[in-house]
């Protein structure tokens, strides 16, 4: 059964959801990756950007050109 995602990445087999890799230019983004330039995924919170960086991660290990990993790093902050 379905169900809107409230937190975290949605996985598109347990959330509604709409296709990730349909929701930006992703010819536009294998272009800068195959010249090796930097690109930024823009928008606002709970807005698809980890969903959509993990759908291209698995499509692009899905070749055999790339190897991508994702990472998520935690910053502590500390209050003087």
């Amino acid at each position: 059964m379905r169900f809107f995602n409230t937190a975290g990445p949605t996985v598109c087999e347990d959330h509604y959801c709409l296709p990730p890799l349909e929701r930006f230019d992703l010819d536009g983004m294998l272009s800068l990756i195959d010249q090796k330039k930097y690109f930024v995924l823009h928008a606002p919170r709970q807005g698809g950007k980890t969903t959509c960086l993990l759908a291209l991660m698995k499509y692009l290990n899905a070749g055999e050109q790339y190897r991508a990993r994702y990472y998520q790093l935690s910053v502590k902050a500390s209050w003087c």
